[in-house]
């Protein structure tokens, strides 16, 4: 089945022989009985295996900063392109290049909408300065859109880009020095690749103090709430 049981998820949390898992590397940790992670391209594949048409996490990957000089670009991406299912996120890490995210994702034909808004959210913050996305102001709309996809043969998903509430945000003025000073770090290091995204949450919770990580808890489960209401639209 799909999903982990109480103790299993508390052996991930609590285990550092854990390895981030994405799409590519579902067989291998399979075929080599991994302790894995799952990210949000991995998370898509098995839910939509298992007919689960929605799923809700913090924010998804994207184009990192410098993305045109490294090529890095999260595999989140490619699995929004490919499968048809529901994501709702609190848009992508602020760590990332957002307008070079959203440009991504327009090419890759993602619907991108947003929930009461229509700036794009930056994950901690509910401001980006990204306006170019489709404002829906209920869970029946995102239904009634989703089911038009699929209806119409598209393979792609459709994000659901929903601002953390105002009284959990993080004011973007104030995170995005932090976010630049993480990115030196990680730069200064040579850290890259997989390993750059958590590292770079990792500087960014000891630099806020863990307010980040109240933050993220905290999107993570206002997005968990629109997305149960969300699934019963659709039952």
């Amino acid at each position: 089945h799909a999903g982990l049981e109480n103790e299993d998820l508390e052996f991930i949390a609590k285990n550092d022989d854990v390895k981030k898992v994405s799409r590519r590397e579902l067989g291998m940790a399979i075929a080599e009985n991994w302790h894995g992670a799952t990210t949000v391209s991995s998370t898509m594949h098995i839910a939509h295996q298992a007919g689960i048409p929605v799923f809700s996490t913090g924010g998804i990957g994207g184009v990192h900063r410098g993305g045109e000089y490294s090529f890095d670009v999260s595999q989140d991406l490619t699995a929004l392109a490919t499968i048809p299912m529901i994501v709702i996120s609190a848009g992508a890490k602020a760590i990332l290049d957002l307008p070079k995210t959203l440009e991504m994702m327009e090419t890759l034909g993602i619907t991108v909408l947003g929930y009461g808004v229509d700036e794009f959210p930056a994950f901690y913050s509910r401001e980006s300065g990204c306006f170019r996305i489709h404002p829906v102001s209920s869970p029946g709309g995102v239904a009634a859109i989703y089911k038009e996809n699929v209806s119409a043969g598209l393979s792609s998903a459709v994000l659901v880009a929903n601002p953390v509430p105002q009284e959990n945000e993080i004011p973007t003025q104030e995170i995005e020095s932090i976010i630049e000073s993480a990115c030196k770090t990680a730069a200064d290091q040579n850290i890259i690749g997989k390993e750059l995204t958590p590292f770079l949450l990792k500087e960014i919770m000891e630099k806020t103090g863990g307010r980040s990580l109240d933050t993220n808890k905290a999107l993570a489960l206002n997005n968990i709430h629109l997305g149960i209401q969300i699934v019963k639209e659709l039952a």
